[in-house]
């Protein structure tokens, strides 16, 4: 499909600085009020006002990644929000129903999974685990970056497949609170809600490097009690889809093989139970498919994303 290009400015008006302006100060503000100032939102706000001015370019760019940028402030809003307050956490319903569908046995014990992998842990496995678990969020938005200099149209439909998925799995964050494996080691199936998050498995990873990479990551978590679906096993499917539709052949399987290895990193380091990564795959594609009949069947997505590519192209 063709679509008119929009005309950008080369030069800078006042325009465009009161649309950045506006944009960022409008975000700080409520961002204050919602959850507190951080450093993290200041920083997100200048990235966004000198993309967006420095030229016609770099502003392409920015308005090309700002589905990625809204997904990750309604990430971090929802930290004002924790789903425990709205339904109750599922903790021992999910880990009994684990254990009948996926459990080992050990000895007289009937283990999930994760409870296996705490007792039989190596090191070689602790750093491949760990490895693939960092691509979680590079990998999309590396694969972004190259989709904005191959194809416009694909990177906004790869984009927006990925916001769709995310929104499809935060509803199912509110419908069903559920609690991580590593939470059952912790705190069994009692409820602290004050729980923060967790390395759990990855805490290895960290400690065979000597670094705090995971450690840091997971203390900004926005909600420990928010393991179904496992949102990590979804994203590398995203790619995997694009990847297959624009027919990049050895790229699709390189993302294939990273994605089987997050599903099986989740369950390893006990950060989300098999049921969780089978409800990624599924939050994936049902995501995806609701992105794919909008596109198709609704005329006024339709219209907004003939005009978003217009005006990043």
């Amino acid at each position: 499909m063709n679509y008119p290009v929009a005309p950008i400015p080369r030069e800078l008006s006042w325009r465009e600085v009161l649309t950045a302006l506006t944009v960022s100060i409008g975000y700080l503000l409520v961002s204050f009020f919602l959850i507190g100032f951080k450093t993290d939102q200041l920083i997100l706000a200048t990235i966004f006002c000198t993309f967006y001015l420095a030229s016609a370019a770099t502003r392409k760019f920015i308005l090309g990644f700002s589905v990625f940028i809204v997904f990750w402030i309604i990430f971090d809003y929802m930290k004002a929000f924790p789903n425990y307050l709205f339904n109750d956490v599922h903790i021992r319903d999910l880990y009994n129903a684990e254990v009948g569908f996926f459990g080992i046995q050990q000895g007289d014990a009937r283990l999930t999974p994760n409870e296996y992998f705490q007792l039989h842990s190596y090191a070689l496995a602790d750093v491949l685990s760990g490895l693939f678990y960092l691509c979680w969020i590079p990998v999309p938005l590396g694969f972004a970056v190259f989709l904005f200099f191959r194809d416009r149209e694909q990177l906004l439909r790869f984009s927006l497949s990925f916001l769709i998925v995310n929104l499809v799995g935060f509803v199912v964050y509110y419908l069903y609170p559920a609690a991580p494996p590593w939470y059952v080691s912790q705190h069994g199936f009692d409820l602290v809600q004050s729980t923060p998050g967790n390395t759990a498995g990855l805490a290895r990873f960290d400690s065979f490097f000597g670094v705090t990479i995971f450690q840091s990551l997971y203390s900004k978590s926005s909600n420990v009690f928010a393991a179904m679906p496992s949102l990590h096993s979804a994203y590398p499917m995203v790619v995997v889809y694009a990847a297959w539709k624009n027919r990049l052949g050895v790229a699709t399987l390189v993302f294939a093989v990273i994605t089987t290895g997050i599903w099986f990193a989740a369950v390893y380091t006990n950060h989300h139970y098999v049921l969780d990564v089978l409800a990624g795959i599924v939050t994936a594609v049902a995501g995806i498919t609701l992105f794919e009949l909008l596109l198709q069947k609704n005329q006024k997505f339709r219209r907004f994303f003939s005009r978003y590519v217009a005006l990043i192209s």
